[in-house]
């Protein structure tokens, strides 16, 4: 307060509030206030992820739980549905159109079952994925946690589906003559290297489905188009062997074709190393690394905008 004295009277002026003139950024800063949602650094966001692990493996087994639970026949429709898509791909492509030729039929079942059911593994990861924001806007908005906890649980709730079908597949593989053997341990690092490609599928999708939730729509289409050009019903190198190499080279690099041919050359003992591309152990490394890495900073650069109408 300051005072003035005249001759008929004092006139009292007040003094300016400590706060007046100061930005926003200032005003948080000087009262401890920091933004609600705020992005955390990388390194911070990883530490936190790590700490809602328990929320990540719980939801992915509630959310297998209860994928079938109005169905009947239950949970045996994780095993049935691929199934019957292996079936069904057996008489269009195998017998009408003789998609297994250079195999006999010892291996090209097999061949196919082990197909349709890795892929399934990657296309049910992103097709999850997609709606892994835009799906949960509730529990988003509800709840503070780290969003890229949503599509790792739903990549983590397909390698466990996978995992129940690995067990028709081994009857499958074995009934058609390939017994257990040393190469069958080549199956946990293949699908290490699977999971960690479809888990930064399933981030740089989420973050896309969030924005745009119509891409919903479209990517059983794009599902579908790379099914057909990553070899789950023929072999790549017999059926385009009167095209440019640099042709059957692309398609046979491809992550999806990588990934079910690592795991064919695994369990059928007749599925050669002659079949699978050069590099392949590199190949699939490099997908695995680049894909789950970039999908997860991508994912993270969004953090603060997920649930944000």
């Amino acid at each position: 307060m300051s005072e003035t004295t005249h001759d008929v009277g004092v006139v009292v002026t007040a003094s300016p509030p400590p706060d007046e003139g100061l930005t926003a950024a200032q005003l948080a800063a000087r009262y401890g206030l920091a933004v609600s949602g705020a992005r955390p650094p990388l390194r911070e966001y990883v530490r936190q992820l790590w700490g809602r692990r328990h929320f990540i493996m719980a939801f992915s087994r509630a959310k297998l739980a209860s994928q079938y639970s109005q169905a009947r026949l239950g949970q045996l429709w994780q095993v049935a549905t691929p199934l019957l898509n292996a079936a069904v791909y057996f008489m269009i492509f195998g017998l009408l159109l003789n998609a297994g030729r250079g195999m006999s039929k010892e291996v090209y079942i097999p061949f196919l079952v082990t197909g349709v059911f890795v892929f399934t593994f990657t296309q049910s990861s992103v097709m999850t994925g997609v709606r892994a924001i835009s799906g949960n806007l509730g529990l988003v908005r509800a709840l503070h946690f780290p969003r890229a906890s949503l599509p790792i649980s739903f990549a983590l709730q397909q390698l466990q589906q996978l995992l129940y079908s690995m067990l028709v597949l081994f009857v499958v593989v074995i009934g058609f003559g390939s017994y257990p053997d040393a190469s069958w341990a080549l199956i946990v690092p293949v699908l290490a290297l699977q999971f960690c490609f479809n888990s930064g599928l399933a981030l740089i999708f989420a973050r896309a489905g969030a924005k745009t939730p119509d891409l919903a729509q479209l990517m059983p289409f794009v599902m579908r188009t790379w099914m057909y050009a990553s070899g789950v019903m023929f072999s790549i190198p017999v059926f385009l062997a009167d095209k440019p190499q640099w042709v059957a080279n692309i398609l046979q690099w491809n992550p999806a074709a990588i990934y079910m041919d690592l795991m064919r050359f695994a369990l059928i003992e007749e599925y050669a190393a002659e079949n699978l591309p050069a590099h392949v152990w590199a190949v699939a490394g490099g997908w695995a690394v680049v894909v789950a890495l970039g999908g997860f900073v991508y994912f993270w650069q969004a953090e603060e905008r997920y649930g944000r109408g």
